[in-house]
């Protein structure tokens, strides 16, 4: 018996959460792209400290949920796995492309793109492939995705930042090597690098001082 994978496309529906109100007092717009295991409301938490007023923040949901464990109780959800990792980046590339048109997103505000753990590929991706100018791109504790390079990010002429606890447990000394040295290529002066003493988590405060 043969067996065959096929594809078909069709529309699906999915949701992301917002923080605080866009106003013409609004300063900056936040795109900020949670970690694995995350819920996009939950992931809004980290930046109720910024001032309501001046930061508008859009969290977007990962598509693929699933239970965690070991109680089974809570719900996580993942951006991509290495199956049809080309596929599936593309649809994340749309779900993004219809947020950005339905907030209306423009350069008129200081557009501020995170992508914190499994965050930073996706985060990385659309920015490359859309050509997104933000004024700032902060990479927090994630992996630049391989395929990247410097010339995916010749457009790009803003502030890129990374940052990484120097205890996270996911993240060694050789491995923050190699994403350093991956970053410095991609952006080369354009680049800060922030080393803190932490682990694998949200640095709110870091994140504040960055604006």
């Amino acid at each position: 018996m043969n067996s065959t994978e096929k594809e078909i496309s069709y529309t699906i529906t999915n949701s992301y959460s917002t923080l605080n109100t866009l106003t013409s007092e609004t300063k900056n717009i936040w795109f900020v792209c949670h970690g694995m295991g995350y819920l996009s409301r939950y992931f809004l938490k980290y930046f109720r400290g910024l001032d309501p007023k001046e930061n508008y923040i859009i969290a977007p949901q990962a598509q693929s949920k699933y239970y965690i464990s070991p109680q089974f109780k809570h719900v996580g959800a993942s951006w991509l796995t290495r199956e049809n990792i080309l596929m599936e980046t593309e649809n994340v590339m749309r779900y993004y492309d219809s947020i950005f048109e339905h907030e209306q997103i423009s350069e008129v505000k200081n557009l501020i793109v995170l992508g914190y753990s499994q965050g930073v590929s996706v985060a990385m991706r659309y920015v490359s492939k859309r050509q997104i100018q933000c004024s700032q791109l902060i990479l927090h504790s994630g992996g630049i995705p391989k395929e990247l390079s410097a010339k995916d990010f010749e457009f790009f002429n803003a502030k890129a930042t990374l940052i990484y606890g120097t205890n996270d447990e996911y993240l060694d000394d050789a491995r923050m090597e190699q994403e350093s040295k991956k970053a410095r290529e991609l952006f080369n002066d354009k680049l800060e690098i922030i080393p803190f003493e932490g682990v694998h988590e949200v640095n709110v405060e870091l994140i504040h001082n960055l604006i």
